[in-house]
């Protein structure tokens, strides 16, 4: 049930999925299965990664275990490094605030850590988002600041769809968001940024710039690290995390009580019983849908599927002769770019010119 709670999970009212996980554990408790690891408690889940069935409390062992081992194999981090985590209200960056600031407590990182938010301008999207991560803020006591589209390039993604339909939007939204919270960031003075990037994602990426033919992100898609020689490193903890581990860590977290009691407080003022989901509102069209569906189809039937694929972009190269884009610096803005103007800096001028529908060209893969 736990697994299969998370593939419609972003559908799925919240109270719903606690009602299911509750069975869930509950099966597992009738059945006295032991748990894998410690032989000593009964399984409350089992792992879609490695299929173990486990407890609740080595779930969380194993889980904050191995995202530490990913931080110390990449040499992801300094002490004394200030972080920007980044924060959306979805399940990946919620995990991502309470596992790093869990693990920066624990084997003392010496990490200073903050939250930035970026507010794209979708009403009735990004205005529920911004609540929940007000309220990681207080749980995590973490220091928060939102960065607006509307404050950095004077428009919002409401308006951009205005223009442009709803064909491009999330090529448009893709290029801003990158922009807008490295430079919410570097206003904070971090020295790196975190991103809630999970195995999935990372897997998804890569089959897109297959299908794509695109050489240059293929060869850097799959780096834990990013941006080394640009303007500020990005780095993700939770590469090789399963999307569907993340949501029963949700599920299952210390907080559950925490989550019940802010549902019941909900109910007793007669609002509906839902919670915030990463699905935008502008996302259904998006090419990265097809390529998820793809993924899972074949993560049920070999879940190792999403770690190959990983492996496999980590090495892939490309042939001698091949054209790779080189990074420079963008004449407008200073941003790291392509070639003259960086991405952002040409689509705000096709939108202030009137012409955002002709500002996305085909991509033309690169050829010998």
């Amino acid at each position: 049930l736990a697994t299969q709670i998370a593939d419609v999970s972003p559908t799925l009212p919240l109270f719903l999925v606690l009602v299911f996980s509750l069975l869930s554990v509950r099966q597992c408790t009738m059945r006295t299965v032991l748990c894998h690891r410690c032989e000593s408690n009964r399984a409350h889940v089992k792992r879609p990664k490695t299929g173990e069935a486990i407890c609740k409390e080595c779930f969380f062992i194993a889980f904050e275990g191995e995202v530490h081992q990913t931080i110390v194999d990449s040499n992801m981090f300094s002490a004394g490094e200030k972080v920007a985590l980044g924060a959306s209200g979805g399940k990946d960056s919620t995990v991502l605030a309470h596992v790093m600031k869990v693990l920066n407590q624990r084997y003392n990182y010496g990490l200073e850590l903050v939250l930035v938010s970026i507010d794209e301008g979708i009403r009735g999207y990004r205005d529920d988002s911004l609540a929940t991560v007000a309220r990681n803020q207080e749980q995590y006591q973490l220091p928060l600041s939102v960065f607006s589209y509307e404050s950095l390039y004077g428009w919002t993604m409401d308006r951009i769809v205005e223009q442009t339909g709803k064909k491009h939007n999330c090529s448009y939204c893709g290029v801003f968001r990158r922009q807008a919270l490295d430079k919410g960031a570097m206003a904070l003075k971090a020295d790196k940024i975190a991103t809630g990037h999970n195995a999935n994602d990372i897997a998804e990426t890569v089959l897109i710039n297959v299908l794509r033919g695109d050489i240059g992100r293929l060869q850097r898609c799959t780096n834990i690290i990013t941006g080394k020689d640009g303007m500020l490193p990005r780095v993700k903890p939770l590469k090789y995390s399963y999307e569907k581990e993340i949501v029963m860590y949700v599920i299952n977290t210390r907080h559950f009580l925490c989550i019940i009691m802010y549902l019941l407080h909900r109910y007793a003022h007669f609002k509906k019983l839902d919670y915030f989901s990463t699905e935008c509102t502008y996302s259904p069209d998006a090419f990265r849908g097809y390529a998820r569906m793809f993924l899972k189809l074949l993560e049920d039937n070999k879940p190792s599927s999403v770690v190959n694929i990983i492996k496999s972009g980590e090495d892939m190269q490309a042939r001698s002769g091949v054209r790779v884009p080189r990074s420079q610096l963008c004449e407008k803005c200073g941003y790291m770019a392509s070639s003259n103007l960086c991405k952002a800096c040409q689509l705000l001028a096709k939108l202030n010119q009137g012409l955002p529908r002709v500002s996305l060209g085909k991509h033309k893969p690169h050829t010998t």
